[in-house]
């Protein structure tokens, strides 16, 4: 049996920005729900 060939690098490259992205958005969610708690407009 031959071992499983890893993903190409352009796969990779495209997951990382995809997981970032959506980290930087979840901070960026997170940080809009707070100030809106904590000082409402």
């Amino acid at each position: 049996m031959t071992p499983p060939t890893p993903p190409s690098l352009a796969k990779r490259l495209l997951w990382f920005a995809a997981l970032w992205l959506l980290g930087v958005a979840a901070v960026a969610i997170v940080s809009c729900l707070l100030r809106l708690w904590i000082a409402p407009a």
